[in-house]
């Protein structure tokens, strides 16, 4: 079943969405249903796409790719036809976010996106080294344009109910917080060392995958562009050893740090609730620092408590297959890709969620764990993963709409109730699990491993090498 028609909000100006790819046209039709806007002012650029399903919705579709050079005369337009607030919502990969919405700012549109992302060619620029192709570069981008147009993650809202359920189930007295120092204390009180955003894809193509083809749940190039980025995490107080190819930053928050290799090559150990212990990949994303940076606690200019977060991700199978392809050719992408829509994939769910540790009762996930079955109930045009990402994006819509002055601001600082509030029902199942499993479980096996008994939870168990 899906969720009634209700209208959240009002878009009293252009509604201009950039890139309609898997989550593009997942969150069209969650626009339809929650907005009250005019439709002749809706329009939706790709330079891929045909532009077949915007025109089934009566959505005017221009056919161009947004580069430097012509974004400001393509955008500002449209984002200002007709009078009122803009909307710009930004599902493309290769166009600056901090650009595009530095251009909404000035001509007094909101903005949203899903992930900081640079214009074309910075994933693959060879001469710029690693620690400039890194998240952590890419949000210093963000955090200086702010010195508040939101940047949605759920797994950041789960952080913070998975706090509230872990202090209500350790009975450990608190007030719901009210201001980041307040999170960071909560957290520190806990004594949660880390959180891993723990993911697990079992949706399975009805077709086994044919080689040389990339195939995922969503953004292949999403996806690859992170993946070679290098493997990234935001670094706890707690933590004894970094790799040797680790690397810290010399500038900015702090929070992370960054291996020498790249992050879909990069297994980590984990657990989710279906497959319990599992490998993951460390793919960077903006959250793995962000959440860091926002739960640290400092006195003063010293850093009194911070947890470690990065990704645990095991994508769909198809797309495991696909890496371990792409990084036997040396990292070289294959020719063709393809994204598996809802009526290509047999069954499975997307299990995303956060996995705190190191507190009182060892380890606690808190997530979604959305079928494809539910998900071709409630909405149109994407499967599982697609629509964790698409009810994001219409979460941080509604709240940018409730709070037009705020300015700048990262998903941890949105009112994560009121979010889920508008999210929980296209997540299906939002459960929590306790589990008593830990990096250190069942090891060492068969031979001798390089492993610090005195604390499970360190990264030097965590990494698979």
């Amino acid at each position: 079943m899906s969720p009634p028609p209700q209208i959240h909000a009002k878009i009293s100006g252009p509604i201009v969405m950039i890139g309609f790819g898997s989550i593009g046209k997942g969150t069209l039709p969650l626009i339809e249903r929650h907005f009250d806007y005019d439709k002749s002012r809706f329009v939706i650029i790709d330079p891929h796409e045909d532009g077949e399903i915007a025109r089934q919705h009566g959505v005017r579709f221009i056919k161009q790719a947004i580069i430097r050079d012509n974004y400001r005369e393509l955008l500002v337009p449209l984002l200002t036809a007709g009078g009122g607030q803009g909307f710009c919502v930004n599902l493309s990969v290769d166009t600056s976010s901090v650009d595009i919405m530095t251009l909404c700012r000035e001509v007094g549109a909101l903005y949203i996106d899903t992930v900081v992302e640079p214009w074309l060619g910075f994933y693959f620029d060879r001469n710029i080294g690693p620690e400039k192709r890194s998240n952590y570069a890419l949000r210093e981008t963000l955090l200086a344009a702010k010195h508040k147009s939101p940047n949605p993650g759920m797994v950041s809202w789960f952080v913070k109910q998975a706090l509230l359920d872990v202090a209500r189930d350790t009975n450990t007295p608190f007030e719901e917080p009210k201001s980041r120092e307040g999170w960071g204390h909560l957290a520190h009180k806990l004594g949660v060392k880390g959180i891993h955003i723990a993911e697990r894809d079992t949706q399975r193509s009805k077709r086994p995958k044919p080689i040389s083809i990339f195939v995922n749940t969503w953004s292949v190039e999403g996806f690859v562009s992170e993946g070679m980025q290098p493997a990234e995490l935001g670094w706890g107080t707690h933590e004894k050893w970094m790799p040797d190819n680790g690397r810290t930053h010399d500038y900015g928050c702090g929070a992370a740090i960054y291996l020498l290799q790249p992050g879909a090559n990069t297994r980590v150990r984990s657990w989710c609730p279906t497959p319990g212990a599992q490998y993951g990949f460390l793919v960077t994303h903006n959250e793995s620092i962000s959440i860091a940076d926002y739960f640290t606690v400092r006195d003063g200019q010293r850093v009194v408590y911070r947890p470690t977060c990065h990704y645990a991700y095991h994508p769909a199978n198809d797309a495991v297959l696909s890496l371990h392809e792409m990084f036997g050719a040396a990292g070289k992408m294959q020719p063709k890709w393809h994204i598996l829509d809802e009526n290509e994939i047999e069954d499975g769910i997307d299990e995303l969620g956060v996995l705190l540790y190191g507190h009182g009762k060892n380890a606690y996930w808190y997530g979604s764990q959305l079928s494809i079955e539910e998900t071709r109930d409630i909405a149109p045009y994407q499967n599982a993963t697609g629509m964790q990402v698409s009810s994001a994006v219409l979460a941080g819509m509604v709240w940018a709409l409730e709070n037009p002055t705020a300015g700048i601001v990262e998903a941890d600082e949105l009112d994560f109730h009121r979010c889920l509030q508008i999210q929980r029902p296209y997540l299906g199942p939002v459960k929590g699990f306790y589990t008593d499993w830990t990096p250190l479980s069942d090891r060492p096996g068969l031979f001798p491993e390089d492993i610090d008994e005195s604390d499970p939870w360190q990264f030097r168990n965590v990494l698979v090498r």
